[in-house]
C-alpha cells in the first residue's frame, strides 16, 4: 500500500494556483510580441528566456565553458592582434580586403567597431560576419575590440579599450592603409552605446572620429528607471536592468556623474561627428535612440534614422538571412557608412 499524502493547505493551493496563472499570463504574453513580429523576421530564437542569458549564474557558467571560437571568415584577411596606446592595451581582430575579393584596395576608410552583449557578454569573434560585410562591400578596414566585460571589469573599463583602440588605429593610419580624417566608430546594442560614448571622449580629447554608426545602440540607463518600460522580445527590462547595474557597478540612479557612463545623459552633443542610428519599433531602446537621435540633430549634428516596423533588439544578426526586411536594415547600415565616411 501507497503512503496517503497529506492534503494540500489551502493557502499553498492558493500560491501554486496563483504561481500557474502568473506563467501562464507570460506565456499568453510572449506569444502576443512573437505574432506581432512581421513572420519573415521570426526566428525560434525569440522563444528562448534570453534575459537569463544574462544573469549572474549564466555569466559564471559562461566564463568557465569551453565554448568554440567562430571560425573569421576566408574571403577577407581576417586576423587578431594587440592595439596598445600609452602602457595600454586590448585584444582586436583587423579586417581587410583579401586580393581576389570584388574590392581589392583599401578605400582609406578604416570602422573601430565595438560588439554587443549588454555590457556583460560578447567577443569580438562573435561579429566576424558583421565586419566582413563592411570589408567586402567598402572595401574599408574594420577593427573590432575585445573588451573587458562587467561585472569583472566595470566602467569605464571597456571605454579605456575602446579608446586604447581607437588611438592605436590612428598611430596605425599608414601601415593599414587608411585615411585618419576618414575613421569611423560603430557597434550594435551595448557595443553602439560604447560607440556613442567613444565619439563623446573622442571629441573632448581631440582625437578624430569622422562618423557614427549606431546599430540599436544602449544608450540611456534611465530606461531602467521607467515606470511604463514595455514588453519587448530579446532584451529585456530585468535585462537592461542586469546590464546597467553591473556596467556601472550599482544600481541605477536618478543622477549619475561620471561623464560618458551613459552617452544620453550627456547634455550638450554640439561638434560631435555625424551619425546613423537605426532601431525597431518592437525594441526596449526604441525611444532612448529615438531621443538621442532628435538631440543630435537639435545640437547641429547630421544623424540619419531608420526606424524599422515590428523588429526586435538583437534583429541584425537574429534575423534569418533571407528575410528582405533584415537584409535591408544591414544593407541600410553599410550605405549609411558609405555616405558618411567615404563620400568626397
Amino acid at each position: 500500500m501507497g503512503v496517503a499524502r497529506p492534503p494540500l493547505s489551502r493557502p499553498l493551493l492558493l500560491a501554486g494556483l496563483a504561481v500557474a496563472g502568473h506563467l501562464g499570463r507570460l506565456l499568453l504574453e510572449h506569444r502576443r510580441l512573437v505574432a506581432a513580429v512581421p513572420p519573415e523576421l521570426r526566428t525560434p530564437m525569440l522563444w528562448l528566456p534570453t534575459g537569463l542569458l544574462t544573469s549572474a549564474p549564466a555569466r559564471r557558467l559562461l566564463a568557465v565553458l569551453p565554448l568554440p571560437s567562430p571560425e573569421p571568415p576566408s574571403d577577407v584577411d581576417a586576423r587578431p592582434a594587440t592595439a596598445t596606446h600609452e602602457g595600454s592595451s586590448v585584444p582586436v581582430w583587423v579586417y581587410r580586403p583579401s586580393s581576389g575579393t570584388p574590392v581589392d584596395a583599401p578605400s582609406g576608410g578604416a570602422l573601430l567597431w565595438v560588439h554587443g552583449g549588454g555590457y556583460v557578454a560578447g567577443a569580438a569573434a562573435n561579429d566576424h560576419e558583421a565586419c566582413a560585410r563592411f570589408v567586402r562591400e567598402l572595401g574599408v578596414v574594420v577593427v573590432s575590440v575585445d573588451y573587458r566585460l562587467a561585472p569583472a571589469h566595470p566602467f569605464p573599463a571597456a571605454l579605456d579599450d575602446c579608446t586604447t583602440a581607437l588611438r592605436w588605429l590612428h598611430t596605425q593610419a599608414d601601415e593599414l592603409g587608411v585615411d585618419p580624417a576618414r575613421v569611423a566608430v560603430g557597434g550594435e546594442s551595448a557595443g553602439g552605446g560604447l560607440a556613442a560614448a567613444l565619439a563623446q571622449r573622442a571629441y573632448d580629447e581631440g582625437v578624430d572620429v569622422a562618423f557614427q554608426l549606431l546599430v540599436y545602440p544602449m544608450l540611456d540607463d534611465r530606461t531602467v528607471l521607467r515606470a511604463d518600460q514595455p514588453e519587448t522580445l530579446v532584451w529585456t527590462s530585468p535585462s537592461n536592468r542586469s546590464g546597467w547595474t553591473a556596467y556601472l557597478g550599482h544600481p541605477v540612479r536618478a543622477t549619475e556623474e561620471r561623464p560618458y557612463a551613459a552617452p544620453a545623459r550627456r547634455e550638450d552633443l554640439t561638434g560631435l561627428a555625424p551619425a546613423w542610428i537605426g532601431v525597431g519599433d518592437a525594441d526596449l531602446f526604441h525611444d532612448e535612440d529615438l531621443a538621442y537621435a532628435a538631440r543630435l540633430v537639435a545640437a547641429g549634428v547630421p544623424c540619419a534614422l531608420d526606424v524599422v516596423p515590428g523588429m526586435y533588439h538583437g534583429a541584425y544578426g537574429l534575423a534569418p538571412a533571407s528575410s528582405a526586411i533584415a537584409q535591408r536594415f544591414r544593407q541600410g547600415s553599410v550605405e549609411a557608412l558609405r555616405d558618411g565616411l567615404l563620400a568626397g
